[in-house]
């Protein structure tokens, strides 16, 4: 199939498209657009999204970006031929606003991925453990020799490395539910899906569409391209119908000179070589890749140990099955902190984990009605307004041996913009303690 008719409708002169967010993504695709032809309107509902960026406000201007700032209007969107929302914005949110079937919604990623030339694509996606893999993935084929782009939803937007001119030979990218939900033609020549459990039910409508849209990560590859997939996948893989040739990874220990902890861990290295084995990258330079790859920050990051007291952040975790892998992580007794903006899951199926291997549990934040009602009767949980307080309580708990480790099992938007500043917070609190 002819790489135009793979890659869909290339922008027209003239024609209008309509960017919804303007974070660092937005931005790039809005510079994209506009390298295209097309007029932009670029939209942010919150009215101080521009505050203390009067320059790149100006240099929007000298591109002819319209920035409009304040709340959506159906008006906005009336002469779209093209609407590209935020990575972390739902299609659904956009049902009342686009209203003309003629316009196309498309996620930052397939927008510039309509625009690359020949370069492959190694993306990875599932609920945890991505941005781990893909970074492994982007250390092997380096370590392989291979000049690497590493970003899409971890680091820089797909848009930009399309605006920079560079020209790598592989392409390693991290990809969200919600960017696949807007893709249509974006065909990786390796995906990786990792695993599927509950995650984002604040925002997808059930699991029903959060699976589906993963495995769109999948619907335009064929005979000659790779999927990876966790072995928990296969019943639901064959559902799908995938093209691709198939390979099903169940745990791993191919690398046993490894910084990381954990074994889903050894999970995330073995599915990183197995689709990086199609570029040819050979298991010693892999090996060499995994023995020199440190911990990321704010997944299972080891902040400190004092006292014989090891302080870990995990401030990535953000739900209840991601809460599960870091508990799993270690063989010494833990004093766990969480709280934050619930996603929804099952906190009672961690009752026997919780009991068996928790030692306490201090809440901060929001969300202390949701994990107080699970585990009030299995273990000491007490409650505190912020994090500082919570990790000083523990810290006093703890014996020589114990892990404090923060894993919220939530989103941080009670106390923080993000999880990088709630991790940040973390690692200052550990600092500052006697």
């Amino acid at each position: 199939m002819a790489l135009e008719k793979m890659r869909g409708r290339r922008m027209r002169s003239g024609e209008q498209a309509v960017v919804v967010g303007a974070g660092r993504s937005g931005i790039a695709a809005a510079r994209l657009l506009r390298r295209a032809g097309t007029k932009v309107r670029l939209l942010d509902s919150n009215p101080r999204a521009m505050s203390g960026r009067e320059q790149l406000a100006a240099e929007l201007k000298a591109l002819g970006v319209d920035v409009q700032l304040g709340a959506h209007e159906p008006r906005q969107f009336e002469d779209a031929s093209w609407v590209v929302p935020s990575p972390g914005m739902p299609v659904a949110r956009l049902e009342g606003l686009v209203t003309t079937e003629a316009t196309e919604i498309l996620a930052e990623m397939e927008l510039a991925w309509r625009f690359l030339d020949s370069e492959p694509v190694l993306a990875v996606t599932g609920t945890s453990g991505k941005t781990t893999t893909a970074s492994l993935a982007a250390a092997m084929l380096h370590a392989q020799g291979y000049a690497v782009f590493l970003g899409g939803n971890i680091g820089t937007p797909l848009s930009e490395y399309v605006l920079s001119g560079h020209k790598a030979d592989v392409l390693v990218v991290e990809v969200s539910s919600f960017q696949l939900q807007a893709c249509s033609t974006f065909c990786p020549k390796a995906g990786i899906l990792l695993n599927i459990t509950p995650n984002h039910l604040d925002y997808h409508r059930d699991m029903e569409e959060y699976t589906e849209a993963k495995f769109r990560l999948f619907r335009c590859q064929d005979e000659g391209d790779l999927a990876v997939l966790g072995e928990s996948l296969k019943e639901e893989a064959q559902k799908h119908n995938l093209k691709a040739r198939k390979v099903f990874v169940n745990g791993g220990g191919r690398f046993p000179h490894s910084r990381l902890f954990g074994a889903h861990n050894r999970f995330n290295e073995e599915a990183a070589w197995q689709a990086c084995r199609l570029f040819g990258v050979t298991e010693a330079n892999a090996a060499r890749a995994v023995e020199q790859f440190a911990p990321l920050p704010n997944r299972l990051e080891r902040v400190a140990e004092r006292n014989g007291v090891l302080y870990i952040n995990d401030s990535k975790c953000p739900t209840v099955s991601s809460l599960k892998v870091a508990r799993e992580a270690f063989d010494r007794p833990v004093r766990l902190l969480c709280g934050g903006k619930f996603k929804g899951g099952d906190l009672t199926s961690l009752a026997s984990l919780v009991k068996e291997k928790v030692r306490e549990v201090a809440l901060f934040g929001a969300s202390r009605e949701h994990f107080e009602k699970a585990w009030q009767k299995l273990v000491p949980i007490t409650w505190h307004e912020t994090l500082e307080p919570a990790v000083r309580f523990v810290t006093a708990n703890a014996q020589s041996g114990d892990v404090i480790l923060m894993a919220p099992a939530t989103a941080s938007f009670d106390l923080y913009r993000n999880y990088e500043e709630r991790g940040e917070d973390f690692r200052r609190i550990v600092r500052g303690l006697s």
